[in-house]
């Protein structure tokens, strides 16, 4: 966004000298000179948010001189001051699955401005933004020479629609580029390249200006680029676009948790290890709607792709962010990235003036505090459903045990029996599991190469994956090490495991290769698959037929490790029920094993050439020979090599064709990409907030209902609405690709709303998937009720538990939300971006008040429901709900609205942000 200097804003507008070059910056010391309050013991994170207030004041954006000084009355608080605060980032970042539909609305946009009689140019980004096509990825071919290229070939074959609409987007709006498929993973990319601590712009008069580098991303692990120091984090891509396009975000001031890091990571245990033991520390401590930043001793001992790692997963354990301030790490990996020196140099020079710089005496206030000795760190896995959920290694298999038999239990009384597989020639026996205490099922499979036991605990999927891990060339190099231990003693991957290895950018193939490791990796399974975010985001690609049909036929509890950052019920695969987060290392270790009933810290993981036992103490490799590898490999002229043609693509996307001008050419025939319809048939006049009356209950949900099970990401088949849309279409199955994909498409999404397959919706008896009753009572899919209330003019209401959109920061969970007839999610809490997200589609988040919930009200989805006084509502004002039940009788509870800011009161007036943006934009031309 264009800086322009206001007079007031001179008082705290300082020059500094690096380099030999002159560099204007906004000092916070100048602040405290001027009077506007002391800001020393502010922490880092949050003297990046006030340096963009003193940056914006007095600019016509709201921002005032009691803005400046509620930051100063945040630290003699004692780290709490909720005001309300106007934040504008520097960029935007995008990923394809929530980039498309993002540059689909701006599409829309434009049409629905020249309909109100306004200029389309003004739909054009304002701050820069890069999409970077990541999630396309599947990997339909693994274990083998050819799977890139033959995995690439199918993403152009499956995505060419999306990729000319992006390409279009690229040529017909400013300040938006496209990094091509098959460059890396977004956050990775970042990271390594786009990213640079302290960015630079000009102003009216053309002098260069310094400032913090900050932005949001459409994808919630937007967080990964705070282990560098670069304030982000997710939000909507409906928050996105209306940041790109000049609107402010509306936030309160965090509170900053603090976490001390003391010590140093002890043998055998890996950076993954470390930031699962963070997730599960800060779940139980509490921090959502909160900023995380790290600081203490341990950080000198802490690289910084340990650093991302642990920022990455700041949405796993609830943060806004996890932010590390600027020291000399940040330097140090800018410098092996291949940075700029003068940039290195501005950035050092930057955060010591304006007093972002962590050094011995770094000592700010924070709002709490919680402390982890890295040397107590011990391996670890996470699953077999949610991230914090968190296990020592060494207590895995045992815990698998016990969630077996709770599922079987629960839910099968017949599943203690023995299923086998009957075919030619017979199979032999079934031999006895580890730890089997009779809660298993077994099945058989048969292929070319014989037959197999498959039983629960089955491993059949194992991917190095996601921009969590493969950034952090320790974790990396680690599990080429432990490849090629095995290899050399004649282990390889158990014949039913699906291997894959899809890195976050081309770096890591450079030094994996380098170091001669990936022929180790090769030999096991371990391919190269793609460059994007496969198995983590749910393109974990179809197994083999007979292994799929034996784990549904017997229904077993297939698993899967990966090395990402979600294992959410039905998101890794719709064979898998129970998955585990585990570092590159151990993905590699439980190939081998193929069974998580195997305790791989003492059990046999298989034997050598000579038939010698070999456990996983004789593979795992040092920290040494890690950090020996790391150093000799990973180099700034592989980074500078790799980054420099960065937006140019292969000759595939150099071959996409763009079509189209101003507007976009919207293809009646499309199947990806349809122009939405929120903005057809809009006024230029906003309206007013409704009360809601005779409202019928869509879904009753529970507690951790995820952005996932409201809007997979994942594959579909013909049964489902959005697989009957596409055969209608005469699209073959083969053809449907994936929801996430999909995405430009509102027809397929709103069909795919809350149609994951584990998601359990509690108006029906123990039926999982996208089901609910219609008005007549009968249980149908969620899509086809949806349709038929809205063809009676009914509204709609959904009810949640606990931490209600909890996950990615998917923005179609609250447009397909939307866009079925919700006008309101009444819930126990909500997850920060998803709230954001309804309000920005239009749909008002309630909270339940006074210890109400849907349990305690007996809740069956048979009642109606009013919400009343909203027609003068104010942010987070309590309102009465009336509650019909089916025989009756009424009761009027008190529920918290959830629309948190004036803003957001608007809003919700205009229908949505973006119809608030278009119609003031609109105005203005």
């Amino acid at each position: 966004m264009p800086i322009t200097v206001g007079q007031d804003k001179a008082k705290t507008r300082r020059t500094l000298d690096v380099n030999g070059k002159s560099v204007a910056y906004y000092s916070i010391p100048a602040a405290t000179e001027a009077g506007l309050g002391d800001f020393s013991k502010l922490p880092a994170a949050l003297k990046v948010v006030l340096e963009n207030i003193l940056r914006f004041e007095d600019d016509g954006f709201s921002v005032s001189v009691d803005d400046i000084k509620a930051f100063a009355e945040w630290a003699e608080k004692g780290g709490k001051n909720p005001r309300e605060i106007a934040y504008r980032p520097a960029r935007v970042l995008m990923q394809d699955f929530t980039g498309v539909p993002a540059v689909v609305d701006l599409a829309a946009m434009r049409d629905g401005i020249k309909n109100l009689g306004g200029d389309a140019q003004k739909i054009n980004p304002l701050n820069p933004v890069d999409l970077v096509i990541d999630h396309s990825v599947m990997i339909d071919e693994f274990g083998n020479p050819r799977a890139f290229q033959m995995n690439v070939d199918r993403e152009y074959e499956r995505n060419m629609e999306r990729y000319e609409f992006l390409k279009w987007g690229q040529t017909a709006f400013e300040n938006f580029r496209v990094v091509p498929p098959g460059t890396g993973i977004c956050h990775q990319v970042n990271l390594e390249y786009l990213a640079q601590t302290v960015w630079t712009d000009t102003d009216q008069n053309g002098d260069t200006v310094a400032y913090p580098d900050t932005l949001v991303g459409t994808d919630s692990h937007t967080t990964m680029v705070n282990g560098m120091a670069v304030l982000g984090w997710g939000v909507g891509g409906i928050e996105a676009e209306a940041a790109m396009l000049g609107q402010p975000i509306s936030m309160l001031i965090p509170e900053v948790v603090g976490f001390e890091l003391t010590g140093e990571m002890v043998e055998g245990t890996t950076g993954t290890d470390l930031v699962l033991k963070v997730v599960e520390m800060l779940r139980e401590h509490g921090v959502v709607g909160k900023f995380v930043e790290f600081y203490g001793a341990g950080l000198d001992n802490l690289p910084l792709a340990q650093r991302a790692t642990i920022a990455n997963m700041a949405p796993e354990y609830g943060a806004t962010c996890g932010f590390f301030p600027i020291d000399d790490e940040t330097l140090r990996y800018m410098r092996q990235s291949g940075r700029d020196e003068d940039r290195i140099a501005l950035v050092e020079a930057y955060a010591k003036e304006n007093g972002m710089w962590r050094g011995s005496d770094y000592a700010p206030v924070y709002s709490s505090t919680l402390s982890l000795d890295m040397g107590t760190i011990v391996p670890a896995i996470s699953g077999p459903k949610r991230p914090q959920d968190y296990i020592a290694l060494d207590k895995a298999a045992s815990a698998f045990a016990d969630y077996v038999k709770g599922v079987r239990d629960g839910k099968d009384a017949s599943a203690n029996a023995e299923v086998r597989w009957e075919g030619e020639g017979g199979a032999p026996e079934p031999q006895d599991i580890p730890g089997d205490e009779g809660h298993h099922k077994k099945g058989w499979y048969k292929t070319d190469d014989g037959a197999y036991q498959l039983h629960d605990g089955s491993i059949v999927i194992a991917s190095i994956t996601s921009c969590t891990n493969t950034s952090n060339p320790y974790v990396m190099i680690g599990a080429g090490l432990v490849a090629k231990k095995a290899h050399e003693l004649g282990l390889n991957r158990k014949p039913w495991v699906k291997t894959s290895l899809a890195p976050g950018s081309k770096v890591v193939s450079d030094y994996l290769e380098a170091a001669g490791l990936q022929d180790h990796l090769d030999a096991i399974g371990f391919n190269l698959v793609g460059y994007g975010c496969t198995t983590c985001i749910g393109n974990s690609g179809p197994l083999d037929a007979p292994i799929s049909k034996a784990v549904n036929e017997f229904d077993l509890i297939a698993t899967s490790v990966l090395s990402g950052n979600r294992n959410f019920e039905g998101r890794i695969s719709p064979d898998v029920r129970a998955n585990y987060l585990a570092s590159p290392p151990l993905v590699v270790a439980y190939a081998l094993v193929g069974d998580m009933n195997v305790d791989i810290t003492k059990d046999v993981i298989g034997q050598d050439k000579n038939g010698n036992d070999v456990y996983l103490k004789d593979i795992w490799p040092t920290n040494a020979e890690i950090a020996e590898l790391v150093e000799k490999t990973v180099t700034r002229e592989s980074f500078q090599s790799k980054y420099a043609d960065v937006f140019k693509g292969d000759e595939k996307w150099q071959g996409v064709d763009v079509s189209g001008g101003e507007t976009y050419d919207w293809p009646a025939t499309s199947t990806y990409v349809q122009n939405p319809p929120y903005f057809q048939g809009m006024s230029k006049e906003k309206g007013t907030i409704s009360n809601i009356e005779g409202a019928r209950v869509l879904a009753i949900l529970g507690d951790m209902v995820t952005t996932d099970h409201i809007s997979p990401a994942g594959s579909f088949k013909e049964t489902t609405p959005a697989g009957k849309y596409l055969i209608d279409r005469q699209v073959a199955p083969r053809e449907f690709n994936s929801y996430g994909s999909r995405r430009g498409n509102h027809e397929i999404m709103m069909r795919g709303t809350f149609a994951n397959i584990r998601i359990k919706n509690e108006m029906l008896d123990g039926v999982e998937g996208g089901y609910t009753k219609g008005p007549n009572g009968e249980q149908m899919a969620i899509y086809d009720a949806a349709m038929a209330y809205q063809e009676q003019g009914t509204p709609l209401v959904v009810f949640g538990g606990e931490q209600y959109g909890a996950g990615s920061s998917r923005d179609w969970a609250a447009k397909g939300t939307a866009l079925l007839g919700v006008k309101a999610v009444i819930a126990e809490n909500f997850e920060r971006i998803h709230r954001s997200n309804l309000v920005g589609m239009g749909v008002i988040p309630f909270e339940f008040t006074g210890g109400d919930t849907r349990k305690s009200l007996g809740l069956k989805g048979d009642e109606t429901v009013s919400i009343t006084g909203l027609d003068d509502v104010k942010p987070q004002q309590e309102v009465p709900c009336t509650i019909t039940f089916a025989d009756g009788t009424e009761k009027t509870i008190t529920l918290k609205c959830r629309i948190d800011t004036a803003p957001e009161i608007e809003y919700i007036e205009n229908g949505g942000v973006l119809h608030y943006v278009l119609r003031n934009l609109a105005k203005a031309s």
